[in-house]
């Protein structure tokens, strides 16, 4: 008999070793091409004091494998665990979408979560100040389709041309490999919209309890279409069933100097107890005759579409209740992309996510290789048939002459106009400008005023620990111009802590749109 014994190691996934077993040991170690090894311990030498030969291939193949484990981090959101579950829709909308998966009341789609954080590095602690990532692959009956979102409802920028710049401004500097508030905040002066997210930053939301107690956003309005070709823009809310829970500064050090996994500790060993995490999909729903109703430009992803003028509904809900087998292989190989669309679900023409569209796609083939899709964690569950082939690591199996498309006449697989993109009616010339409805201020004032007196502290007190690092006064100014411009009270507040006039706070504020 086998005898099995349960570890627990660094608070991961539960891993079963075999101590003893009859069955392993009549299985012959092999290479990678099957053959069985007779030596694990010794290499081949050229005599007893000779050299290692070079014909060893056990050694060379081992060597090899081990020297190439690591794959290129993700830029941005390396550090994350995932797990999988199921989505259940809670009626049929399809007079709102074709999407097959939302079609039917109680229909189960099988999924995968990662919950990452975005700019610190792989290993990081998960304690530190940082949006959250939240990806959802839907294996859906139509291809895989994918929200890709964060814990925050808004974003830093507006436009996708700024994001390297972003992101090269939060990360590490490189002359001390250090994060710097001089580097970040010189960027966030020139940027006004960013006003909104850094209010959701610094405050306590910046620091999630947990996984399992935060919601999650898809950020950008993207667009249902139902089987009319009828076309609204909605966005998506995933509520959390156990609640929202957050960490102040001070909380988040006490747990950080114990553990620096712990949120994947709390998110696997609640699975493993038993207790699933929920959360409930919520999805606004905007006719695009409305878009201009808005004082703000509502495809613009530094904006929320408030609650009391565009009302969500709940239409789904999604449990998480297996760990991966394999944490490697489902979590850091994961890949995801907001062009992961299906049928009945287009993106909109928000500009941050028609770049994101191109970049997500693009990381993966740089990192994971051009057939990352093959891996199983991101492989569809349905057949994958087109005429893309070869390329490093293709398992496709093609097995037919013909290799292109010609005609639907004669082609092994055919087009469906039905599955055309809808048309989006243009006017005008091409242009190079920003949007007409910035509204850069008002969102985060009433984000501000909606914080208790408590919550207000600690968003205070955490925006100056960092601006107080920063040496040009002439940022520290005009970053807090921008909170003066959102609410006197959180300017005035941040001015008197930075000890920065309120005359020169007022002046720079003036000149803001």
């Amino acid at each position: 008999m086998t005898q099995l014994k349960r570890l627990h190691f660094c608070g991961a996934a539960l891993v079963t070793v075999a101590l003893a077993t009859t069955t392993w040991a009549q299985q012959p170690l092999t290479l990678n091409n099957g053959a069985p090894v007779g030596d694990n311990k010794n290499s081949q030498t050229a005599g007893e004091h000779g050299p290692v030969l070079l014909q060893d291939i056990h050694l060379i193949e081992k060597l090899a494998a081990f020297d190439r484990e690591r794959i290129p981090e993700r830029v941005v959101h390396a550090r994350g665990a995932g797990a999988y579950g199921e989505f259940v829709s809670y009626g049929d909308y399809s007079a709102l979408t074709r999407a097959a998966f939302l079609s039917e009341k109680g229909r189960k789609t099988p999924v995968f979560v990662r919950f990452s954080t975005v700019i610190h590095p792989s290993g990081s602690p998960e304690t530190l100040r940082d949006p959250r990532g939240f990806a959802v692959k839907f294996y859906t009956e139509e291809g895989n389709y994918d929200i890709v979102g964060n814990n925050l409802p808004v974003f830093f920028i507006r436009d996708a041309i700024q994001f390297p710049d972003m992101v090269h401004s939060l990360k590490p500097s490189p002359i001390t490999n250090r994060q710097d508030p001089n580097r970040f905040f010189e960027f966030f002066a020139h940027t006004p919209e960013s006003t909104h997210m850094l209010t959701f930053l610094f405050s306590d939301y910046g620091i999630p309890a947990n996984y399992r107690e935060m919601n999650g956003f898809g950020v950008h309005a993207f667009k249902w279409v139902n089987a009319r070709g009828e076309v609204r823009y909605v966005k998506y809310t995933w509520k959390s069933l156990q609640g929202v829970r957050n960490l102040t500064a001070e909380e988040a050090r006490r747990i950080q100097a114990d553990e620096f996994s712990h949120a994947t500790i709390d998110l696997y060993e609640n699975i493993r107890k038993g207790n699933f995490p929920s959360w409930e999909l919520r999805v606004q729903i905007l006719d695009p005759k409305d878009v201009d109703r808005f004082d703000f430009n509502p495809l613009d992803a530094t904006k929320i579409w408030p609650e009391n003028l565009v009302p969500s509904m709940a239409i789904g809900r999604m449990t998480l209740n297996r760990i991966p087998d394999n944490f490697f292989e489902a979590s850091e190989q994961s890949a995801f992309s907001p062009g992961n669309l299906v049928p009945g679900i287009e993106p909109s023409e928000d500009r941050l996510l028609q770049g994101r569209l191109f970049s997500y796609f693009d990381t993966q083939r740089h990192r994971l290789g051009p057939n990352f899709q093959q891996l199983e964690v991101n492989r569809p569950v349905v057949r994958v048939n087109n005429f893309n082939q070869d390329g490093a690591l293709s398992a496709r199996r093609m097995a037919s002459d013909v290799n292109f498309h010609a005609s639907d006449a004669v082609a092994p697989y055919r087009t469906h106009p039905g599955y055309k993109a809808t048309p989006v009616p243009l006017s005008g010339t091409t242009q190079q400008r920003p949007i007409q409805k910035r509204q850069d201020f008002a969102q985060a004032g009433e984000l501000y005023r909606s914080f208790s007196e408590q919550e207000r502290a600690n968003l205070i007190a955490n925006l100056a620990s960092d601006l107080k690092q920063v040496r040009n006064r002439a940022v520290q100014v005009r970053m807090v111009s921008h909170f003066y411009k959102a609410d006197a009270d959180y300017g005035s507040r941040l001015a008197q802590v930075l000890g920065l006039s309120m005359d020169e706070v007022k002046a720079a504020a003036a000149q803001l749109e």
